[in-house]
């Protein structure tokens, strides 16, 4: 039986930067609880939406 989780199941959140929800990936499977930014371009201009 696989081990598999639905695209819908996953958890989601919302961009710190650009305000739009993203959801979990593989690679943020052990630091989840401090990502904020959906992609790079978001965090890099972090300080320039505020």
């Amino acid at each position: 039986m696989p081990r598999t989780v639905k695209k819908s199941n996953l958890p989601h959140k919302i961009c710190a930067t650009c305000e739009k929800p993203f959801t979990w990936r593989k690679k943020w499977e052990k630091v989840w609880d401090d990502v904020r930014y959906c992609s790079e371009r978001c965090r890099r201009t972090k300080d320039k939406n505020r």
